[in-house]
């Protein structure tokens, strides 16, 4: 197992997320195998791996009970611990003190050695950064008590919120979690948030490293592209040796389900296989191949002449992300808009259109986004 120093620890560079869990056959996402994940943690532990997240919601609040019970058979000393405050539901943030105790008596410990503000993003960073809910005061507190390690934050918002929370928390933030695999580094710019992370010198936790499954089986013919380089290496080893050459990454959470992810990434990481820059340039074009984008260059000119006054490259970025994937993140940006500024508010007089440099179909775009939001979201 590699091992990445953090502090004076000695952490796992694998680490194992606790929110795809095995679940008894035919039941909900609440009916975690214990037996299965019991299995899957002693094998973890047994392989070096010491570092379990978890969080209030996972596996509908019942990861924390059955992580924490399976983690208790061992000395508190041999693991590290990291949950989670849900303020990706608003209604929590006034039950800082309240859900932090709950968590606490959830997982069986006398504290957590990280703890994060979850999924900061559009729609939750100001009743984040409000001191009227007292959120990060509390857990300041918790830290001073030794409950609390080390804090920091998960972030699924997009560029300009990450350096907003940074800007107001960022001196007490030791770590930061975001979504980074190589189809991300240009469909949601991780390049950049890695870039800002690095100048502020915040190690980065990486979360949905083969991006919900999706990097883990190419197509054939971006198969071979790699097999061409590394014959040795499977489609999923590439999403992680990409992390591997990434600077400022400190640890990478896998959501693993069943033994074979487990074994399989845990032999990826008894070491480090940086990609060379052919390598690199090779994934990119792999990468590229995947998206299906309108290159939009964010030049504003269809913004003022827009009767609606919509931010259209804002949205055309989002309609990118939505092209290949409409999940959770992509609604919540647009949710965090004001009605009247989403992607049915475009009324399609394309005046837009007239003045766009790259001459794209922007009356389509949104008429084509506005529909996809109808659609239940991708998981």
């Amino acid at each position: 197992m590699i091992y990445k120093d953090f502090q004076g620890m000695k952490l796992s560079a694998l680490g194992l997320g606790a929110m795809r869990l095995p679940l008894i056959e035919g039941g909900s996402d609440a009916d975690i195998d214990e037996k299965a994940a019991e299995e899957m943690i002693g094998y973890a532990m047994k392989q070096g791996i010491n570092y379990y997240d978890t969080a209030f919601g996972y596996h509908n609040g019942q990861s924390e009970i059955v992580t924490g019970r399976i983690l208790g058979n061992y000395p508190r000393d041999s693991y590290y611990l990291a949950t989670k405050f849900p303020g990706y539901d608003l209604s929590n943030m006034g039950k800082v003190e309240e859900i932090f105790e709950e968590q606490i008596r959830k997982c069986g410990v006398e504290y957590f050695d990280f703890y994060l503000f979850h999924n900061v993003y559009e729609k939750n960073i100001d009743p984040y950064l409000d001191e009227k809910n007292g959120i990060l005061k509390y857990l300041l507190q918790q830290k001073e008590n030794g409950r609390i390690r080390h804090l920091g934050f998960s972030c699924h918002g997009r560029y300009d919120t990450l350096k907003r929370f940074l800007d107001a928390y960022g001196e007490h933030m030791e770590f930061c979690q975001i979504q980074l695999n190589y189809l991300d580094w240009k469909l949601q710019d991780a390049k950049a948030k890695v870039e800002l992370l690095n100048e502020r010198k915040i190690p980065i936790w990486v979360m949905e490293p083969l991006r919900g499954g999706k990097l883990a089986v190419l197509s054939e013919e971006n198969s071979r592209k790699l097999k061409a380089l590394r014959p040795e290496e499977e489609d999923p080893a590439w999403g992680f040796r990409f992390l591997q050459s990434i600077p400022g990454v400190t640890m990478v959470l896998s959501g693993m389900s069943n033994m074979k992810q487990l074994k399989d990434n845990i032999e990826i990481y008894k070491e480090s296989k940086p990609l060379t820059e052919k390598e690199m340039n090779a994934l990119m074009d792999v990468t590229d191949s995947m998206l299906d984008i309108l290159p939009c260059t964010a030049c504003r000119y269809c913004t003022s002449r827009c009767p609606k006054h919509l931010d259209i490259p804002t949205l055309l970025s989002l309609y990118n992300e939505s092209r290949y994937h409409t999940g959770f993140i992509t609604r919540n940006a647009v949710d965090a808009l004001d009605e009247d500024k989403r992607p049915d508010a475009c009324i399609g007089c394309r005046s837009c259109e007239a003045v766009c440099p790259q001459q794209l179909k922007i009356s389509e775009a949104m008429a084509d986004f506005a529909e996809k939001l109808k659609q239940p979201a991708d998981l």
